[in-house]
């Protein structure tokens, strides 16, 4: 079972403020922020129900992008993250839809953040 996923950033204020917006729909927010060991670096955790299990830290980003997918509750959720990512200032990576290359129920939308990451919302129920 994944307890937690984080990964670095280059641009703390930015990257905060646009998963803020971003993970709302999804039913996140930011729980809490702690500093980094190493001076004055900081992470922020982000999660639902109390729970931060999504990290962003100011350590400078990656050589490579990453993939997170976060599950969504329904389909309309994954429509709404897909929105709020864009006017949050991602990039389209793939706009909500059926992707039945996975399975028949896949529906997923995906977005590129600030950092260059492949962020995707998804939901494996039937419509």
């Amino acid at each position: 079972m994944l307890d937690h996923v984080g990964f670095p950033i280059t641009d703390y204020k930015r990257s905060k403020a646009f998963y803020e917006k971003a993970l709302a729909p999804l039913g996140y927010s930011l729980v809490v922020e702690v500093p980094q060991t190493g001076g004055g670096h900081f992470a922020a955790g982000f999660g639902a129900d109390g729970k931060p299990d999504f990290w962003i830290g100011d350590e400078g980003g990656l050589n490579r992008s990453l993939h997170i997918a976060i599950t969504a509750k329904d389909r309309a959720c994954v429509d709404a993250f897909y929105r709020a990512a864009l006017a949050a200032g991602a990039k389209d990576n793939g706009a909500p839809g059926l992707r039945p290359h996975y399975h028949p129920n896949y529906y997923g939308a995906f977005v590129i953040d600030p950092d260059g990451h492949n962020i995707e919302a998804v939901c494996h129920s039937p419509a």
